[in-house]
């Protein structure tokens, strides 16, 4: 397999889709904890495009100061299992997986290795390859910000900015299921589907700032960052959070300055969590999946070569739920 050749996505550079380039590269081999997939999808996400622009600026420290060190995008997959290496023992060659390979990149391609170790996990039967491939961006970051960041709480306010995006659809059916009082943002085109996840309040962010609400929430969940913990203080609960997946350079700052106030600031990087809680959360997240409470929206399929038109779809702002990348 290490002799042939593999189709891929390559990053020639940071800046707009037209740095990617559809080429054939050789096929990686599994090293000793490792195995080789046959990738049958992978995820387009909004966190990709901000990494293909190298945004923000100092993000580069980590992804690579002129160019991506690794420069085959895409973090999230679902496949087969090609071959196992010499010292694997947690997967068969023909085992269905899925997982996330975080810092790794890597899943838009035909081919990937990763450890057994890394956050990849057996797909059960009720799954498909499409969910598969997005369940560690929407469904995985919006527990992790809501549950173990925010200690969602029954009866809590939720405000979800961003409701009908991947993490949106998520985040509103995790506050729901946990009994919370849940205000939906979004465009009036999406009402519909996000109350049928469990949004009790909706708000058209075309006609209405929900900044200026005389209502005030437990959490606020700005999935998109288009807000601010500024913006946002006066409406949170005496003990109220505001949290964002987006990494901006004034979010850090709150974080540092309300670590002792009783209204918080909350950023992480679901990625940088260790491999083992990260398949733990996975795990919880699939007892939800298979209690049939959890569904996975899916906006767009496009095939590998056309991934540069998949980010520029996902940059217009407007997609509902996951966009999917095909290999077949």
């Amino acid at each position: 397999m290490s002799d042939k050749k593999m189709k891929a996505i390559v990053a020639t550079g940071y800046g707009s889709p037209d740095v990617f380039q559809f080429q054939e590269v050789k096929t990686p081999k599994p090293k000793k904890d490792e195995v080789l997939i046959k990738i049958i999808n992978s995820s387009a996400t909004t966190a990709d495009t901000l990494m293909r622009q190298g945004k923000p600026s100092f993000a580069r420290l980590f992804l690579g100061l002129r160019k991506p060190k690794n420069s085959i995008p895409g973090t999230g997959f679902s496949g087969t299992v090609e071959q196992v290496g010499l010292k694997v023992t947690k997967f068969c060659q023909g085992d269905r997986v899925f997982g996330e390979t975080t810092l790794g990149f890597g899943a838009n391609a035909e081919y990937l290795t990763i450890s057994e170790n890394a956050v990849i996990l057996k797909m059960p039967v009720s799954l498909d390859f499409t969910e598969a491939a997005c369940f560690c961006d929407g469904h995985l970051t919006s527990f992790n910000f809501l549950v173990e960041l925010a200690k969602l709480k029954p009866g809590q306010k939720v405000l979800i900015n961003g409701a009908s995006g991947a993490l949106g659809t998520s985040a509103v059916q995790f506050a729901y299921q946990k009994n919370c009082h849940v205000t939906a943002v979004c465009s009036a085109k999406n009402f519909t589907l996000v109350k049928s996840l469990g949004a009790e309040k909706l708000i058209d962010y075309n006609h209405e700032d929900f900044t200026n609400s005389n209502k005030t929430y437990d959490i606020i969940f700005d999935t998109v960052g288009k807000s601010s913990f500024r913006k946002c203080r006066k409406i949170l609960s005496e003990k109220g959070v505001y949290i964002s997946p987006v990494l901006r350079i004034f979010l850090l700052l709150n974080m540092m300055r309300t670590t002792l106030s009783s209204k918080k600031a909350i950023f992480q990087a679901t990625g940088t969590k260790s491999n083992d809680k990260l398949r733990d959360l996975l795990s919880e997240i699939l007892k939800v999946y298979n209690a049939g409470k959890l569904q996975t929206i899916i906006d767009k399929q496009f095939p590998l070569e056309e991934l540069s038109e998949a980010h520029r779809f996902i940059e217009k702002g407007h997609k509902t739920g996951n966009v999917v990348i095909s290999n077949t």
